[in-house]
């Protein structure tokens, strides 16, 4: 990867394609493991070559992945993901309900992926060196915030993660590993008055 990060806020067009549970785990794939062929990615999820590759061309129409210019021998493709970072907001797909069908499946889709990382980390976690077990650390906190204030929040966590991202990236520990950290405030119900 290189020091930037290329982001992509969702169109309706790709949050359509997008929300498709081999589509949206093809790009994840492409995202944490880098580039792959249809053959090797139909491995990692038990599908078959051809409809990897069906889907694959798909995500490519909508510029989610795209060809590896300097990868592949001869016919073979070989595929990355065309972005670092996805987002999308709901709102922005008023009036167009399969879009903001989409973003409800692909909101609720991430979610389950996020719970499943916790539980597969937490199933493993006995068989973590003690320094990895001692460092991931989960928290949660409570916090009262306007619409204004919650935005402000998560860009300055963006810019923490960010500038941490740029220094690891440039001279990685030797023991350094992926590691997947989730920002995802979620507002509680109003309170009754």
């Amino acid at each position: 990867m290189g020091d930037e990060l290329r982001h992509v806020n969702l169109t309706s067009r790709q949050i359509r394609v997008l929300a498709h549970p081999l589509r949206s785990r093809l790009v994840g794939e492409l995202r944490l493991n880098g580039p792959a062929t249809a053959t090797r990615l139909a491995e990692v999820f038990h599908t078959n070559t051809g409809a990897t590759s069906y889907h694959l061309r798909q995500l490519a129409d909508v510029g989610m992945v795209e060809e590896d210019p300097e990868a592949g021998r001869g016919r073979e493709r070989v595929w990355r993901a065309a972005h670092d970072v996805t987002s999308w907001q709901r709102d922005d797909f008023t009036g167009d309900e399969d879009a903001q069908t989409a973003a409800d499946w692909l909101t609720s889709a991430y979610a389950r992926h996020v719970a499943e990382r916790i539980e597969d980390w937490t199933r493993g976690v006995a068989g973590e060196p003690a320094e990895w077990r001692s460092a991931a650390i989960f928290s949660d906190y409570i916090l009262r915030l306007d619409p204004d204030q919650l935005l402000a929040l998560t860009k300055e966590l963006d810019d923490v993660v960010e500038r941490w991202r740029r220094e690891t990236n440039a001279d990685p520990a030797p023991d350094a590993r992926n590691v997947v950290l989730y920002v995802y405030p979620v507002p509680l119900p109003r309170e009754e008055k």
